[in-house]
């Protein structure tokens, strides 16, 4: 008998135990997820993989209904993530490439502008360092996001630079997100690019390349490959980039909210000499400009940032060169100006329009693309050599576009014997910007001891040894201020 009351006590026990606990399973389920999510016990592991103990849990892929009734995920891709962290060579995780003097010979800047003879000994697939905000990596959007149309002008681009821009793009992006990649080639010349480039994006079916019948220029140029886009969302990128891990859907998600929102990823700088991948000075910053319309990058306002600094932010202006914006929206807007050349001031026009038409500007602290800044601009220019213009010689002893009333803030800039030259932000401490006219009416450079020489044939001003029985080194100025001249030269004799 009491041994039948003993297993009537356990059963009700039970029994009562269970009525107690089973409702609460979903609570406890929820309590469970939202301690182990905030746990300091979570730590990051290798490549930003979350570890409990020494152990790797792979994060919910799974939606998430928020508040707003919006299905959202987790777009990362843990599995590339863990692959790029485990990578080591020259220039991975964007790490600088070791130089020697042999790697910065004049030869490697000359055709690009960057060291190419170093980008040519990293690999096309490197790593980059994920330099993101901590909060980027929790970070949830929507479930269905628009997918988009990578356009990548170029024009004599070096051949490891761009395949790596495109790598990079397919290696790190969703893709059921990737519509297309467009490589627009603006009337290279460069064998590389023709033949060679044609058979290696044969084996990535997502790439097709379109070519201008003559140079264009960079806005008709991403126009044209606007015009042939696909994808629901157009997003420009240089041809000299390295996209970040996890760098579209926080792009394609604020446009999926706002399709009259242009949106633009943070640019962070690769070095032209080693290919060190880095933050830009201040990082995060808005766009601005300046009285004579100089783009400026200024800090963010305190209330915009929310106490968060990996929240989308508006800025006034675009840096101009990477950026998304709904494919349809950039048509209604009226695309670029046709009459824009080779590139600058196209980042006003669109971003006045944006404002003027009821949309929105932001940057995307949760999206970063590198970016090589030149050592100087190689380009040849459509319809002639740039030296046809107003000059003004500066009481620095440099040469100044514009007339004495409306200089513009770029000067002659050449490095040394042989290099091209270019037009480079004044910075008035002479040196590769110091310039002489001469009696024989050459143009001096002392830093390189040579002169300014030409060729019409291939649309090329660059340094030259000087000889005063060379015509292409004659210099003929239709307006002259002597007085000024005189003064300009004091030192030159």
């Amino acid at each position: 008998m009491r041994r039948k009351e003993k297993r009537l006590l356990q059963f009700a026990g039970l029994l009562i135990a269970a009525l107690l606990f089973l409702p609460n399973v979903g609570l406890w389920s929820l309590y469970r997820d939202r301690v182990f999510e905030n746990s300091p016990e979570i730590v990051e592991g290798p490549g930003g993989i979350p570890q409990i103990q020494g152990v790797n849990v792979r994060p919910q892929k799974d939606a998430q209904v928020g508040r707003d009734g919006m299905r959202r995920k987790d777009w990362h891709d843990y599995e590339a993530i863990r692959r790029d962290a485990a990578r080591s060579g020259n220039g991975e995780q964007g790490k600088p490439f070791p130089l020697t003097d042999t790697d910065r010979v004049d030869q490697a800047y000359r055709e690009n502008g960057f060291n190419i003879y170093v980008s040519d000994r990293i690999s096309l697939n490197r790593s980059v360092a994920d330099i993101r905000h901590p909060n980027c990596k929790q970070k949830l959007y929507g479930e269905k996001l628009p997918n988009t149309s990578i356009i990548i002008p170029f024009h004599n681009e070096g051949w490891s630079s761009l395949l790596r821009t495109v790598h990079s793009v397919l290696n790190r992006s969703p893709p059921e997100l990737i519509a297309e990649v467009i490589l627009v080639d603006d009337f290279s010349d460069k064998e590389h690019l023709k033949g060679s480039l044609e058979e290696y994006m044969v084996r990535l079916p997502k790439v097709r390349i379109l070519r201008t019948k003559k140079r264009e220029g960079l806005i008709r140029t991403r126009l044209l490959g606007a015009a042939a886009a696909n994808g629901e969302v157009i997003t420009f990128l240089d041809s000299h980039c390295e996209a970040n891990i996890n760098w579209l859907p926080p792009l394609l998600d604020r446009i999926a909210d706002n399709r009259k929102s242009i949106v633009c990823p943070m640019i962070d700088v690769i070095d032209h000499d080693n290919f060190g991948y880095e933050t830009q000075a201040g990082d995060a910053m808005r766009g601005a400009f300046d009285w004579e319309m100089y783009y400026k990058r200024i800090p963010i306002p305190s209330e915009l940032t929310k106490d968060d600094s990996s929240e989308p932010f508006e800025s006034p202006v675009m840096a101009g060169g990477l950026f998304a914006v709904d494919r349809k929206w950039f048509w209604e807007l009226g695309g670029y100006d046709t009459g824009l050349e080779i590139w600058g001031g196209e980042q006003y026009e669109i971003s006045f329009k944006v404002w003027m038409c009821g949309g929105r500007m932001e940057d995307i602290p949760c999206s970063r693309v590198g970016h090589i800044y030149r050592k100087y601009v190689p380009y040849k220019v459509p319809g002639g050599v740039s030296l046809a213009r107003v000059f003004t010689f500066g009481w620095r002893e440099d040469i100044r576009v514009g007339g004495p009333m409306h200089t513009k803030k770029v000067c002659f800039d050449a490095i040394s014997h042989n290099s091209p030259v270019t037009l480079y932000d004044c910075h008035g401490l002479k040196g590769n910007q110091l310039w002489r006219y001469r009696k024989d009416k050459s143009l001096y450079h002392p830093i390189s001891n040579s002169c300014i020489d030409s060729n019409p044939t291939e649309r090329k001003v660059f340094m030259n040894t000087c000889d005063p029985s060379v015509p292409s080194q004659q210099w003929l100025f239709e307006k002259t201020n002597t007085t000024i001249l005189e003064t300009f030269n004091r030192n030159s004799n």
